[in-house]
């Protein structure tokens, strides 16, 4: 495994799919590297492009609302991609420009060492977690794999889209708030 120094210069190097030649700037991740929760979305969209930082868009700036709601900290998290630039469009990433992406992800989760992983959306549920399921089925639902506490919840550009959507992520955030506040209760006992 690459360290962040290192992983840094070979996203920034990656020109392994289309997306890479046609980025403005390589969105690896922002927050706190040592974080006991990880979040993890489809891919950067125009604001995140241009800022070279995940989640500052609307949805990011609607992110950020429901984390400071749940009293979750700036320092308490770290946020990545599934993939690390642009998709045309905002279009959803393909399997094979995902394929491409996941070493790094895996590579940021093992620099990070999160207790917990929360997918937003059915993209990063769908690489993190399992290919096959539906984000509407498991949403909510705490999967433990290889020591990791994994939430499927919607990504917050899906409330923009549909509010109807936020009362439930709402009570996934709550989850993952207890959680966290258990494990660190643990932890420090």
């Amino acid at each position: 495994m690459l360290n962040w120094d290192e992983l840094t210069k070979a996203c920034t190097e990656c020109y392994n799919c289309d997306l890479g030649k046609r980025r403005t700037n390589i969105v690896i991740g922002r927050g706190n590297r040592e974080a006991d929760l990880m979040f993890i979305g489809e891919g950067p969209g125009e604001q995140e492009d241009l800022s070279g930082l995940p989640f500052v868009g609307p949805a990011g700036k609607l992110l950020d609302t429901l984390l400071k709601a749940q009293m979750i900290k700036e320092d308490q998290y770290y946020i990545a991609n599934i993939v690390k630039c642009r998709p045309p469009g905002n279009r959803v990433p393909t399997d094979e420009e995902a394929e491409k992406c996941l070493p790094f992800l895996r590579n940021q989760v093992y620099l990070v060492k999160p207790k917990i992983i929360v997918c937003l959306g059915a993209t990063a549920m769908k690489y993190v977690i399992d290919r096959n399921a539906r984000i509407t089925q498991i949403r909510g639902q705490w999967i433990e794999r290889k020591g990791y506490w994994i939430m499927p919840t919607f990504h917050p550009a899906a409330l923009l889209r549909d509010e109807s959507k936020k009362v439930l992520m709402w009570e996934d955030m709550k989850k993952v708030k207890q959680r966290m506040d258990y494990l660190c209760q643990n932890q420090s006992s």
